[in-house]
């Protein structure tokens, strides 16, 4: 009320002091929609006051305007864009972005489409423009075309001509095999053999006097040689199984036989050494029962000559067999179009380079053709016989070398012709791009493995903490893993486990792969640890040198050659080299060195055996030293080697002597009967009727327990 008195008091002060000013001001809409000639105190009173808000009287709520979230346009940017390519992204014009960059550093006068934009100016664009941006993936995965060489569909019929049969000699080692191929050509190849066994595949045109030609195949007989002999089974038509009539069927007849039927190859009996005075050939053909070989004259169809390659005898009737059992086969191939066929053996000579054994199954093979083979590919520049003399072209069912390899292939690989050598490097790319994806998915396959066994474990571990905290949990895991904590193991480059890394080196391929099967064999990891870092075709050079010293590991070489600067340089570094021209003395050596690597066994030897039967004390300078009185009931007593003394069951002290005197002697040893004193090293706890007994501890070399299997 005294409000409402102090304005109505100011307003007739007012109205007594300008009535003018007050009509003007009370005409305002505001106070008073129309003018009207009324008394100032008769306008209707519309203001409200705040100062107190009466009863009753319910306030009115604001209505507030929420804004809706619009969804912004989502633009993908990357790094050094144009001014196009980001009008294109945005899906505006050009102009658009040079508005957005008004009022900018950035010189507009200068901008045309293929201008290139930093980061910022990017960004800002895009956030001027009311949108978000997103950066592009750095690669996308796209699927690449397949570029890989293949095989042409099979042939016309009326276009297929006949060829000479591929046989291969398979047989035990030492049964005649190498020897009958010298006698069907005539040549002396066994005794450029080491160790007269055949350690390579060998590849042959024998043509007989009738006038027909045979490829042959010679396979190593040796247990380590199992990869070629299954190798040549699938190059072939026939497989000439030579067994000895004096030894029967042996370990790697019955292995030969597997893979002849593995690869559905029919078999031809040599049953050889029939000159021999104990040869029994039908013991041998019998033998071949239990291995379903029915020879002919038990019912079978599987044909048996009775032969003898050191003498000659009877080998024409085994070629006649030959020939017609591929005439029953009709043996037949393209001679024209690209070129198929089979990589028998790979190697590397010093003047050729890489040089393959090539069995030709389809076409006809020229200089200047390109060939593909796994991840190699060549451009033909000569083509070699067995005899080494130059041929221009090869058919069907020839065996040559090729010269020309960009790399070495690996024996066994199939061997195709493509158009040019664009084509070539296209083919080995791919193959190189499919088997790098392949490791890519099992890597990536054993990382997710990992990672679910790491999940289970986890899930685990948290089962029984559910009810928990988390800061008990916390506590529950530090008490449970605290000791882990303390004894944690320090990490180390080199493992105290016993580990001999190797590298392995040969004079072809296949002699690798035989090696590194054998290698692949070894089951003592537990004893040693044998690890290969490097194997490869070709003689020893500096880097396998260097590589094996910074492993102190050691180098086997299979018929190759070290020069006399790398071993000056293997001996100056500490590294072996064992270089060998047979198999079985290289896997011996091997052995031998695993051995040397594993710790000796100690074994202790009783020299002999005294009894104590009286204590008594001996004054040296100012001290008692306590002097056992013995009687030597075994062997001797040698002061040099360990005791150990014995108290009913129990060992009592373990260690050396002091000193031994038998009488007022010094002595080295006493012999079984004599009487003697001794004085333990460091203990004087020695009681009437304790044994004491000396010993030697002897160090028996271990040997690995790994077993190659020859």
């Amino acid at each position: 009320m005294n409000v409402m008195s102090s304005v109505v008091r100011g307003a007739r002060r007012l109205a007594h002091a300008d009535p003018a000013l007050l009509n003007n001001f009370l005409s305002l809409p505001l106070l008073c929609p129309a003018r009207s000639s009324a008394p100032v105190l008769t306008c209707p009173q519309s203001r409200r006051f705040a100062s107190k808000q009466v009863k009753g009287y319910k306030k009115e709520k604001k209505t507030q305007k929420v804004k809706s979230k619009e969804d912004k346009q989502e633009v993908e940017i990357r790094q050094t864009m144009t001014v196009a390519a980001l009008a294109k992204a945005m899906n505006k014009d050009f102009d658009h972005v040079v508005e957005a960059l008004l009022n900018t550093a950035v010189d507009l006068d200068s901008l045309d489409p293929d201008s290139v934009l930093d980061e910022r100016w990017i960004k800002e664009v895009v956030t001027r423009s009311g949108m978000k941006f997103r950066w592009a993936k750095l690669s996308e995965s796209r699927e690449r075309a397949n570029k890989d060489a293949r095989r042409r569909p099979p042939a016309d019929p009326s276009s297929l001509k006949p060829r000479p049969p591929v046989v291969t000699i398979m047989g035990h080692v030492d049964h005649g095999k190498t020897t009958l191929l010298d006698s069907l050509r005539k040549s002396q190849i066994i005794s450029t053999e080491a160790g007269g066994i055949t350690q390579h595949i060998g590849a042959f045109l024998v043509q007989l006097p009738t006038g027909e030609k045979i490829t042959f195949l010679d396979t190593p007989g040796h247990a380590a040689f199992s990869s070629m002999r299954a190798r040549g089974a699938n190059a072939t038509d026939i497989v000439v199984l030579v067994v000895a009539a004096d030894d029967g069927v042996m370990n790697q007849t019955v292995e030969s036989i597997q893979h002849a039927k593995k690869a559905k190859v029919p078999v031809i009996v040599a049953v050889n050494k029939c000159d021999k005075p104990h040869a029994d050939p039908q013991r041998v053909k019998q033998e071949l029962l239990a291995h379903d070989i029915v020879c002919e004259e038990f019912g079978g169809d599987v044909q048996s000559i009775h032969v003898s390659a050191l003498k000659g005898d009877n080998l024409l009737a085994l070629a006649e067999a030959t020939v017609a059992l591929a005439e029953v086969l009709e043996l037949k191939a393209e001679p024209t179009g690209a070129v198929e066929g089979r990589i028998i053996e790979s190697r590397t000579d010093k003047g050729k380079g890489p040089v393959t054994t090539v069995i030709i199954q389809r076409g006809t093979l020229k200089r200047g053709c390109v060939l593909v083979a796994g991840k190699s590919w060549a451009k033909v520049r000569f083509l070699f016989d067995e005899n080494g003399r130059v041929v221009t072209e090869a058919g069907p069912s020839a065996a040559v070398e090729v010269v020309g390899w960009k790399e070495q292939p690996s024996a066994g690989e199939l061997l195709l012709e493509v158009e040019s050598e664009q084509r070539a490097r296209e083919v080995t790319e791919w193959r190189s791009y499919e088997e790098e994806l392949q490791k890519l998915q099992e890597e990536q396959g054993a990382i997710e493995n990992k990672q679910k066994l790491h999940l289970e474990e986890y899930r685990k571990e948290r089962a029984g903490l559910e009810h928990l905290t988390w800061r008990q949990r916390k506590r529950v895991k530090y008490k449970a893993n605290r000791t882990q904590y303390a004894t944690r193991p320090s990490e180390k480059i080199q493992s105290d486990e016993p580990c001999l890394p190797i590298i392995i080196k040969g004079d072809v391929d296949g002699s690798v792969e035989t090696l590194l099967n054998i290698v692949d064999s070894y089951e003592a990891e537990q004893q040693c640890q044998l690890d290969v870092l490097h194997f490869g075709v070709g003689d020893i050079s500096e880097n396998d040198v260097n590589m094996a010293a910074t492993f102190t590991g050691s180098i086997y070489g299979f018929n190759v050659a070290a020069s006399k600067s790398i071993q000056q340089l293997a001996e100056r570094r500490g590294v072996p080299l064992r270089l060998h021209k047979v198999i079985y003395r290289l896997v011996d050596e091997l052995k031998d060195e695993l051995s040397s690597k594993l710790p000796a066994i100690v074994s202790e030897s009783v020299i002999g055996e005294a009894t104590v039967l009286a204590m008594f004390d001996v004054t040296v300078g100012k001290k008692k030293i306590p002097v056992a009185g013995c009687r030597v009931q075994k062997g001797q007593l040698d002061q040099r080697l360990k005791f150990r003394l014995i108290r009913g069951r129990d060992t009592v002290w373990e260690g050396s002597l002091s000193a031994l005197k038998h009488h007022k002697d010094d002595v080295q040893t006493v012999k079984v009967g004599m009487e003697c004193g001794l004085s333990a090293d460091g203990h004087g706890d020695i009681r009437t009727g304790d044994v004491i007994v000396c010993f030697e501890e002897v160090d028996t070399p271990r040997v690995t327990s790994w077993d190659p299997g020859f």
